[in-house]
């Protein structure tokens, strides 16, 4: 494929409301590791700051950063605690960016067919709706709020030539309802750093309860799901092995001191999308919010001021946004058998199950008097 020039830098309206459309999956996460454990909330809001602004400044596009979901996932679960959570994220960083500077990824993209790829991509879409069911369940009159607004942006934009604000509108009207409800947050400065020392014992224990569960959903979804994206999105060829690069040094620079493990993610990049991210300028601004937030309002009383089911609406049009470019494939029954298997079971378990159907039908079609050999 052709490389097309990056785009500039912009700051307009309609990055700033692409900026926020990934923090119905952010802030959720964010929140509730915080709630749950003793990591440091302040410098995760740090780190998201600092690599946002340098991810936008370095791809020149709007390539998310997330929270590693499984991480996050268990540690909701199970309560884990931050040297725990260091481990892990060293471990990984050390892994991808090994894998970055190697030919992984070129043996992992010539092997790996495209229906596996979507079919994880469809998988993430239809556990974002999943999510956003939760969301209905507590706060149902703020998500159909979400919903209308979100709706009435995308018609006015659709057939006014103007910029789709509804993530702004969405997250605005979150933050009135907050402050009515809660009251201002309190000015609260940021604490000085501490470092986070693991323990041996911790290094163990997180490699087979943090590491392993994370690592396949980095290399399938952070990594080739988000590199197949920006070729539906922009017609830009990001190597996976920069992702990984970039995946690595984040986490080996943000962990010691605070930070949660980081990966980017197609779910994300389908978010910023949806709602006008078209260049690295979203990730600037949606670094500013964070580092405005870490450094001046680091009580997580700040986060769980939006009515959740605000964030809700905003998964619903990302996971809509998801599912349409996961049909982009050479084998719809592979991709949906995935998907389903993702959302009922893991990632793990359909990435392992779709590569077998893959090569299974692949291997039966090669097979001497197979009916289904193309004439």
């Amino acid at each position: 494929m052709s490389r097309n020039p990056l785009p500039p830098l912009r700051f307009s309206l309609a990055e700033l409301a692409g900026s926020l459309g990934d923090f119905g999956t952010i802030i959720p996460l964010i929140l509730a590791v915080a709630l749950v454990s003793d990591v440091n909330l302040p410098y995760i809001l740090l780190f998201f700051g600092i690599w946002f602004i340098l991810t936008g400044l370095y791809y020149r596009l709007p390539i998310p950063l997330e929270p590693m979901k499984a991480i996050a996932v268990i540690v909701i679960a199970g309560g884990i605690g931050s040297g725990e959570v260091a481990a892990a994220g060293l471990i990984l960083g050390v892994i991808f960016l090994l894998l970055g500077y190697g030919r992984f990824f070129a043996i992992i993209e010539r092997w790996v067919p495209q229906s596996v790829v979507r079919g994880i991509q469809l998988g993430l879409a239809l556990l974002l709706f999943r999510s956003s069911l939760g969301f209905v369940v507590k706060d149902p009159t703020f998500f159909l709020l979400g919903i209308a607004i979100i709706g009435c942006f995308y018609l006015i934009a659709r057939y006014r030539s103007i910029p789709d604000l509804s993530a702004i509108v969405v997250i605005g009207v979150g933050l009135i309802a907050g402050i009515a409800f809660y009251g201002v947050p309190p000015v609260s400065l940021i604490p000085a750093p501490q470092l986070v020392i693991p323990v041996p014992a911790d290094f163990s224990s997180a490699f087979a309860t943090l590491v392993l569960p994370q690592i396949v959903l980095t290399i399938t979804n952070a990594i080739l799901a988000t590199s197949l994206l920006t070729r539906d999105l922009f017609a830009q060829d990001v190597p996976p092995k920069k992702f990984s690069t970039t995946i690595g040094l984040m986490n080996l620079t943000s962990v010691p001191f605070g930070g949660f493990p980081m990966c980017h993610g197609a779910g994300g990049l389908a978010g910023q999308y949806r709602y006008g991210a078209r260049t690295g300028g979203a990730n600037v601004y949606a670094g500013m919010i964070f580092l405005i937030i870490a450094i001046f309002f680091s009580s997580p009383q700040v986060l769980s001021i939006i009515a959740i089911g605000l964030l809700g609406a905003l998964l619903i049009f990302v996971g809509i946004e998801m599912g349409r470019h996961s049909l982009k494939t050479d084998s719809l029954a592979i991709t949906v058998i995935i998907g389903v298997l993702a959302l009922v079971s893991s990632m793990t378990v359909a990435f392992i199950a779709g590569m077998a159907l893959a090569y299974g039908i692949a291997w039966i079609r090669k097979k001497p008097g197979s009916t289904d050999k193309k004439e």
